[in-house]
């Protein structure tokens, strides 16, 4: 029977506590207890990270953590499902880099993360040798530099933080010495599964290149932890932007009262709820995907019943590369008699006049 590993920690710094992951399908079975079919087979495919600490919120083979970092079965079916959900490769003019909107680039920087999350939309890259190298870093500087357009860059994986601060310093000076570079943003989960990594040596580099905005990603509120609120801190102390991008997974938060809880803790920890996400039709993740109008319903419960901060923006990536579109409840009724007719979220109608100085036919050119 599976036993918590909750305050279990011995590794005495983010290196250690890498290195000690559960990589292997003999090391998770003889944790676990008990055999996951055709665990090696999916290992092989999507390779598997679970660090000491995320393992040690673990309760139960059931539970919300569990979900998330260990390989499911069902990673395997031939279902629906895109290699390359996002058309990322169709978009790259050098190899690691993404090009979908006119001023900004992805930039793949690492190829490794502290958790391979089993919902991942490059579960095609992860944990593997070669996606990312020297020369892929080098091109992608170099495109990025000879763009004069790209004006924010974001810097992806795997994880920028499981680079070695000295590289990913490197990388970040470079960009901040092109004179159109105007913002440097880092996607990062380290925050939630390693938050150890966020010492106050990093936070002093990543300070020295202001304005640097970091977009972490928190699914549950049990991974609001001491750990990863002191790790906000840090990063906030320093006068770095945090914003969340949350997945909206079926069965560990596609509820209202799990998504609220959630929001509520991330700004709690100054961190500012972004996107809720719904999840990316990547090959081997059908089990994770919910209804669209799942997501609006959660939105919907969230405006009104707390603070407007406390509320994402519900976001769906179109596949095939399409972009971002946001998929949010609708209040408007209708443009009637001179009146904008709503609902708030209550439910209730409810009139908002449009006055004739306002409404005269030059002002209402637009409706």
């Amino acid at each position: 029977m599976y036993k918590p590993l909750r305050d279990q920690h011995t590794a005495k710094n983010w290196k250690e506590l890498v290195a000690r992951s559960i990589q292997t399908a003999d090391q998770l079975q003889v944790l676990l207890g008990q055999g996951i079919p055709y665990l090696e087979n999916i290992i092989h495919r999507y390779p598997m990270r679970i660090n000491e600490y995320y393992l040690g919120l673990m309760e139960s083979t059931e539970d919300p953590i569990y979900m998330q970092c260990v390989p499911d079965p069902r990673e395997l079916q031939q279902g629906p499902g895109m290699v390359d959900p996002l058309a990322e490769e169709k978009h790259s003019p050098v190899p690691g880099l993404t090009h979908r909107y006119p001023d900004r680039v992805l930039f793949l920087v690492s190829n490794e993360c502290a958790v391979y999350c089993r919902f991942c939309n490059r579960k095609r890259k992860v944990g593997r040798k070669g996606i990312v190298t020297p020369n892929t870093i080098r091109e992608g500087i170099a495109y990025i530099k000879a763009n004069r357009q790209v004006r924010d860059v974001l810097l992806s994986g795997g994880d920028p933080f499981l680079l070695e601060t000295e590289e990913l310093e490197e990388i970040i000076a470079q960009l901040r010495d092109m004179p159109h570079i105007e913002i440097i943003r880092i996607g990062s989960r380290v925050p939630c599964t390693l938050p150890q990594r966020i010492t106050p040596r990093l936070v002093r580099m990543i300070s020295k290149y202001h304005p640097v905005y970091i977009n972490t990603h928190f699914n549950h509120p049990r991974e609001i932890t001491a750990e990863a609120s002191r790790a906000c801190a840090l990063l906030a102390d320093a006068g770095i932007p945090l914003g969340c991008q949350t997945v909206l997974l079926k069965g560990v938060n596609d509820n209202r009262e799990t998504m609220a809880l959630l929001m509520r803790g991330l700004v709690k920890m100054r961190v500012r709820p972004y996107y809720l996400f719904q999840c990316d039709q990547a090959k081997g993740t059908s089990h994770f995907w919910t209804h669209p109008q799942k997501g609006v319903d959660i939105i919907a419960s969230l405006i009104g019943h707390t603070s407007g901060i406390c509320v994402p923006h519900y976001c769906i990536d179109l596949p095939g590369g399409g972009g971002k579109i946001l998929h949010m409840p609708t209040y408007v009724e209708a443009y009637e008699n001179n009146a904008l007719a709503v609902r708030n979220f209550e439910g209730k109608r409810w009139r908002y006049p449009i006055y004739e100085f306002i409404a005269n036919k030059r002002e209402r050119s637009w409706l």
